[in-house]
């Protein structure tokens, strides 16, 4: 073997240094990302230009884009209507839930982040789980891997594959295109659920925390809603109305003026006025105002008749908002009824909503008695609530964590999402140029707002992604992966592609625990196209196990932020993860080796024989 020159033996320092400080987690890893770009700058390995190369890559453009993408679809109700359905499909048994879910999951995961996918499968699992008496955490495991399995299906899914195929571009081999490795993530989604449904006794029958099951409860709030005047559902009937509001609202009781209907049959017709007790989640409250003919009973009573004067100091006092506040112990509105302490005139704010822990609420909201722990969704200005903030009768006044549903948009914005996709897969554009356009007309047809759009974009994985690009450049500028290239190919003498490609997987797989799978790939890759160089051989295959490894190795809780969003819910341990995990992943690597061979290096698709 050649001994390591100057360079090369400086860049293994600046790599060892950035993989500690990766490992250690004491600084977060976009600033890791950058001090490793100064480094390679400042030491001379790379110019200027090469270290800056990774912000206007194509993955950290597409990565960007995908999330403004995705905060559109979330943004229109989409993803909500999706998960919606998939809890309908899912029924009451486990075995049902599981079959419909893992399929699901991973198909949204392909064209969105699997976190936020993730994020909104969680609540609709917990809630089905309590109400169906299933276990929590044998539903939790299966779509989180469904999650991460998904992300194999597109190019796009995860920037582990962004930056393999960037890499492989780099070093003058054919790009992939959108759908070069779907044929692998759809063997990968059924291998999981297969393995899943059959081995779903590893996973421990769990109910999850009792303290998350309470705050999942804060998802339904207790409102009314008010049939405006010529609204389109004056006429139509009560059946109607629920069927349609049947996924966003429950509707828990039908008020005529100010009188409880006694018969509410389904085929009785809507008039103007009626008032509608309903459970909603914050953002259907928050959306109200944006559904044709109806409008939040209290805000239309009281809130458009604002005191004299007041209508006059608007700049001054602050748009409207809501608010969330708690009744505190010995309270003086404890015993009182919401009417009875009018809020409007005593503290210059309405009630649109209340949440209590126990039983269920009938009648009208203005005449409900107030109890301590009650936490009311309040309408007001801003000015008015920072007064209220010192007010003893509340314990605690809270943000109203809700974002607006824009569902008039929703086909719009799947249209756009669609012709995104659709423009990539054809080559018609680009790929970043065909998401970034996507992104941008989310942002104009208002699907959604641009601040939004800002802050959905995960400013740590773009920069991260764009500081560890350099890493990869470096690695092969300085001829470090050829060396660990040679190396490797000295002691694989007669092995054969398969098994090159499981070490491939291999490496990647355990590195991938300690580090995100950008870095995993960027890190690998180059020996990988090193190697393949060295032995004739087709690189594409040996980069794509290395991608797989560093995205679909569930042996950990802190290898994918999926698992860790489900660890406290689902009261998982570690050793939950290993136990499922491990089987799991030797099948995938094996899959995985085995379909790449067949794809790039013209092995057979059925399971004989070891030999290319």
């Amino acid at each position: 073997m050649p001994a390591l020159e100057y360079q090369q033996i400086l860049f293994l320092v600046i790599l060892t240094i950035t993989l500690i400080l990766f490992i250690s987690e004491k600084l977060r890893v976009d600033l890791i990302a950058m001090l490793s770009l100064m480094a390679l700058t400042l030491t001379g390995i790379l110019s200027p230009r090469e270290a800056l190369s990774g912000f206007s890559s194509e993955p950290a453009i597409i990565v960007a884009a995908v999330f403004v993408l995705s905060a559109g679809l979330a943004a229109t109700g989409i993803t909500d209507r999706i998960g919606h359905a998939i809890a309908r499909a899912a029924g009451g048994s486990e075995w049902r839930t599981i079959a419909v879910v893992m399929p699901a999951t991973a198909a949204l995961s392909a064209f969105s982040h699997h976190l936020m996918v993730t994020a909104m499968m969680l609540p609709i699992l917990m809630r089905l789980a309590r109400e169906q008496k299933l276990a929590a955490s044998r539903l939790l495991m299966p779509m989180s891997l469904a999650a991460s399995l998904g992300t194999t299906l597109t190019l796009i899914s995860a920037p582990a594959f962004l930056l393999a195929n960037d890499l492989l571009k780099r070093s003058g081999n054919e790009a992939l295109d959108l759908f070069a490795i779907t044929p692998i993530g759809a063997v990968l989604v059924l291998l999981g659920a297969v393995y899943m449904l059959l081995g779903r006794w590893l996973v421990p029958k769990r109910t999850g925390e009792a303290s998350n099951e309470s705050y999942l409860r804060l998802e339904r709030y207790y409102t009314e809603l008010v049939v405006d005047e010529d609204s389109p559902w004056i006429g139509k009937t009560y059946g109607e109305f629920r069927a349609h509001f049947t996924d966003r609202l429950q509707v828990v009781d039908w008020l005529r003026y100010g009188m409880r209907r006694r018969y509410q049959q389904t085929d009785s017709p809507l008039q103007r006025g009626d008032v509608l007790l309903v459970r909603a989640a914050p953002e259907e409250i928050a959306s109200i105002k944006d559904e044709p003919g109806l409008s939040l009973h209290a805000v239309s009573k009281y809130g458009e008749k604002p005191r004299e004067g007041e209508a006059r100091k608007t700049e001054v006092l602050g748009e409207e908002q809501l608010v969330q506040a708690v009744v505190a112990p010995n309270s003086e509105f404890l015993g009182r009824s919401v009417a009875s302490i009018d809020f409007l005139h005593t503290l210059g704010v309405v009630v649109v909503g209340l949440w209590r822990k126990e039983g269920w609420l009938h009648g009208e909201l203005a005449e409900l008695t107030l109890e301590e722990g009650d936490l009311l969704v309040l309408w007001g200005r801003q000015h008015t609530f920072e007064k209220l903030s010192q007010h003893h009768g509340f314990l605690m006044l809270m943000p109203f964590q809700a974002q607006q549903r824009t569902r008039r948009r929703a086909p719009l914005s799947l249209a756009i999402m669609v012709a995104a996709v659709a423009a990539a897969a054809t080559e018609w554009l680009s790929p970043q140029i065909a998401f970034l356009t996507g992104a941008v007309a989310m942002v104009l047809t208002r699907c959604v707002n641009i601040e939004r759009a800002y802050q959905e974009i995960d400013v740590r994985i773009f920069v991260m992604i764009a500081g560890v690009i350099p890493l990869g450049i470096a690695m092969e500028k300085t001829g470090t992966a050829a060396w660990f290239a040679q190396l490797l190919s000295e002691h694989a003498q007669g092995w054969q592609p398969m098994t090159l490609l499981l070490v491939m997987f291999t490496a990647a797989a355990l590195l991938t625990q300690i580090l995100s799978d950008a870095a995993t790939t960027v890190l690998l890759t180059p020996i990988a196209l090193s190697m393949a160089q060295a032995l004739g051989l087709p690189p594409t295959p040996f980069v794509i196990c290395i991608a797989m490894g560093a995205v679909a190795s569930f042996l950990t809780p802190i290898g994918h932020h999926g698992n860790l969003l489900i660890l406290n819910p689902g009261q998982y341990t570690f050793g939950d993860f290993l136990r499922v995990g491990a089987p799991l992943t030797a099948l995938i690597a094996y899959a995985t080796a085995w379909m790449a061979r067949h794809l790039w290096l013209g092995g057979p698709l059925l399971p004989f024989g070891w030999g290319a």
